[in-house]
């Protein structure tokens, strides 16, 4: 016989605006449902509803790493227990219909029925400040890029001297030497009756405030850099020491940990997580076959493929074991996924440790 929770269980559908609430008992009767506002106002009293039906066992949030991860934050530092919601099957939503009351009662019902299980990220912590300035560095580096090969783009299109000048030049220099052009006005309207002096004044204009567009946000991304680099050294020192591990390369596996790798029970489960844990592919006629997951964190099962080539090209054992696996016939592929499945496991080793309780 399973033990029934010890208080009532909650659902919420998270959007943008609003929320909307769903409570069960542990017996899975429907006791009702409310919607709330997404403010801190509405965070408290989307708590105090749900405590009003009785004590509360657990509460299963869906969207709890966007719109629900305020609301989830503050719902475990009431103490409550927070789950993870996957959205609804969509045989299930073809069955019951679609609205923000039945979702957020099938997140209850999910949670009731252990269905979803996973406890979501804290958010609260020195890998949430990793998160928000890998997210800022990624967006800078495709600005950066974009104002590139817009620079680019113009002095295709430009006229004969200046492209000349500019062509073959490097992408550095390139950009130092159309951030020092010289138009001949600031105000193309100034030479609108002279249409070359006019053309040319407004292609340096334009070249001169990409390549300052370019620099800036150089600048932001090493400054970026540095800050990140900092903060991976000092949350997983141990990390950092793996070889072919850099801070780039830490900062997304421990975003994909997030603050409190303790919810991942074993490395088993942080492989499954970054997708490098193999699938069984057996049927009736076969026994014993895998295959590659597709499933899970794909830009960590990214950052563990980084590392695996890393040590293939400057790590001794890892070169050793590439060739002995040749011998025994392996194609380099089913041996870079032998060697991902290994390195996930001394990356979970190395997570930051859970800070011991206070006991007194």
């Amino acid at each position: 016989m399973t033990t029934e929770p010890s208080g009532v269980i909650g659902g919420v559908d998270t959007h943008k605006h609003s929320h909307r609430a769903a409570v069960i008992d542990p017996a899975g009767r429907f006791l009702g449902d409310r919607g709330f506002g997404t403010d801190s106002q509405g965070e408290v009293d989307l708590l105090a509803w749900l405590r009003s039906h009785g004590p509360v066992a657990a509460v299963g949030i869906e969207g709890s790493g966007s719109y629900g991860a305020s609301l989830a934050r503050r719902l475990a530092s009431a103490g409550v227990r927070v789950v993870e919601v996957n959205r609804p099957n969509r045989s299930a939503r073809r069955a019951n219909g679609k609205s923000d009351r039945l979702d957020a009662e099938q997140a209850a019902r999910s949670v009731l029925a252990k269905t979803s299980t996973a406890v979501p990220k804290s958010k609260s912590g020195p890998v949430e400040a990793i998160r928000a300035s890998r997210v800022t560095r990624s967006s800078a580096v495709k600005a950066r890029t974009q104002a590139f090969l817009t620079l680019h783009s113009i002095i295709i299109a430009s006229s004969g001297e200046l492209r000349d000048e500019l062509i073959g030049l490097t992408k550095r220099t390139l950009v130092k030497r159309c951030d020092a052009l010289e138009p001949d006005t600031a105000d193309p309207l100034e030479l609108v009756d002279q249409p070359d002096r006019l053309q040319l004044a407004a292609t340096k204009l334009a070249l001169r405030d990409l390549a300052r567009r370019w620099l800036a946000l150089d600048a932001e991304i090493k400054m970026l850099d540095r800050r990140i680099k900092r903060l991976v050294e000092h949350t997983a020192p141990d990390l950092v020491e793996l070889c072919g591990v850099g801070a780039e390369i830490a900062g997304q596996l421990l975003v994909t940990a997030g603050d409190n790798p303790e919810r991942i029970r074993t490395e088993a489960a942080f492989a499954k997580l970054c997708g490098v844990a193999p699938q069984p592919a057996s049927s009736g006629r076969t026994t014993g076959r895998h295959r590659l997951s597709r499933s899970g964190d794909r830009a960590a099962n990214s950052a563990l493929y980084m590392i695996v080539i890393t040590r293939i090209r400057h790590h001794q054992p890892t070169r050793a074991y590439l060739e002995r696996r040749t011998a025994e016939g392996l194609t380099k592929r089913e041996i870079i996924r032998c060697l991902k499945r290994y390195v996930a496991r001394e990356v979970f080793k190395a997570l930051p440790a859970k800070p011991a309780l206070d006991k007194t």
